[in-house]
């Protein structure tokens, strides 16, 4: 196995396990809501919340990354992520430590994808950087599919806490694998000037128009997917209870079906990463933005109906939400400086997640409203449409992406290259 094939692995290794804790709150939401009375919009914004922690930190974590290298930066943060969630898992005793507690979770989080991914593409070349990031994207969706898998189902049978502790642990195994496995590019794989630049290159050096439009296109994408991942679960849930079940056999059910939902989007992350570095980023976006977003329009208004037509739909949007995620990064690095690579995949994912604080708000302010003729499947309707409507914003503003620039841009890095 090649060095490049071994930081691949071990990676992805690291991110499968290190991520785990992400969607614990929403696995054993069931269990919190009854022993603290959690509503709708605490739950919101305790979904919210975490994601705030991880914008607060993303830009700041490339930076520091580009200065003192991504391996730091990556084993500082999953280790803090690990502390984080355990304590989680034994400190919370109501809305407000919850709240707290998965804000500083989030925090630290944060630090990890941005620097993993300038590191993958520090150690890959454009033709093959697509499949490598899409490879790192495809272990996150599993390891959220793995929180959900493993937290639902346990808090059903044992304790809630005991169930945070099992995604807890493998964090710290994570935070090991990355300080012993796995290095920063090594300097005989950066190609050097043959003079030193008197002055530091300009983060956009063929202009901001592609690298906005990526941007507000990622945007979009982003509003969808983590309002989804996070009420699936709970939506799933209900559907299951409406449809007769008992509340534990519910709680297994939306635990199991959530990770098999979201797995679905791991392996579509990885071939539409793979297919864009054929077909180019514009049509993958498109192709996954539209079918993504179509099918939120009636997700919701599915409750109380057939439980195998809301796994259907729902695994539809699992491979599709997710798909494109990567190629956002991938065509972002084809557009920057290789010294400037971390900082600008920090400043596309911190107003990228800036959508995740207030999609899940919105979502459970949709869900806690009280309108007369308003019932639960209309408010589970309206609630997933708010999810399409903004996931639309991707294919809109990918439509306009200029394809040919970017072609230009790998070309001319590849020549400096040789």
């Amino acid at each position: 196995m090649s060095r490049r094939s071994r930081v691949l692995f071990f990676m992805v290794v690291s991110m499968f396990l290190g991520y785990m804790p992400w969607y614990g709150f929403s696995a054993v939401l069931p269990q919190l809501v009854r022993e603290f009375g959690l509503t709708p919009r605490q739950t919101g914004s305790i979904l919210s919340v975490f994601q705030l922690g991880y914008v607060l930190t993303v830009i700041a974590s490339g930076i520091l990354a580009d200065r003192f290298g991504n391996k730091r930066v990556l084993v500082g943060a999953t280790l803090a992520t690990g502390i984080f969630s355990t304590l989680f898992a034994f400190l919370s005793g109501g809305y407000a430590s919850i709240l707290v507690l998965r804000l500083l979770t989030g925090l630290s989080a944060g630090a990890i994808y941005a620097p993993g991914m300038a590191l993958l593409s520090a150690w890959f070349p454009p033709e093959k950087r697509g499949m490598a990031l899409g490879a790192y994207t495809a272990a996150l969706t599993a390891s959220y599919a793995g929180g959900y898998c493993i937290a639902g189902p346990l808090s059903a049978v044992i304790s809630w806490r005991w169930s945070i502790m099992a995604i807890s642990l493998p964090v710290f195994a994570a935070a090991f694998l990355l300080a012993g496995c796995v290095k920063d590019v090594p300097n005989d794989n950066i190609p050097m000037p043959k003079t030193a630049p008197t002055v530091r290159e300009p983060l956009f050096p063929d202009g901001p128009r592609a690298p906005f439009l990526l941007t507000l296109g990622y945007f979009g994408h982003m509003w969808e997917l983590y309002a989804f991942w996070g009420w699936v679960g709970p939506f799933l849930g209900a559907c299951a209870l409406s449809a007769g079940w008992s509340a534990p056999r519910a709680e297994s059910f939306s635990g199991l079906a959530s990770a098999g939902i979201i797995l679905a989007g791991s392996f579509a992350v990885a071939a539409i990463g793979f297919l864009s570095d054929r077909l180019g980023r514009r049509k993958t976006i498109l192709l996954a933005g539209s079918a993504s977003a179509a099918a939120q329009f009636f997700f919701g208004f599915l409750h109380g109906g057939s439980l195998a037509g809301v796994l259907g739909i729902g695994s539809w949007i699992g491979f599709w939400c997710i798909a494109d995620s990567a190629v956002y990064k991938a065509g972002l690095c084809e557009l920057v400086p290789p010294s400037r690579r971390a900082t600008a995949l920090g400043i596309q994912s911190a107003i990228g997640y800036t959508a995740t604080v207030f999609s899940p708000l919105v979502f459970g302010w949709i869900m806690g409203l009280k309108v007369e003729g308003l019932d639960e499947t209309m408010r589970w309707g309206l609630a997933f449409s708010s999810l399409g409507a903004g996931a639309l914003l991707a294919p809109a503003a990918l439509f306009f992406f200029p394809e040919r620039q970017r072609l230009e841009r790998q070309i001319a890095c590849d020549r400096r290259a040789l």
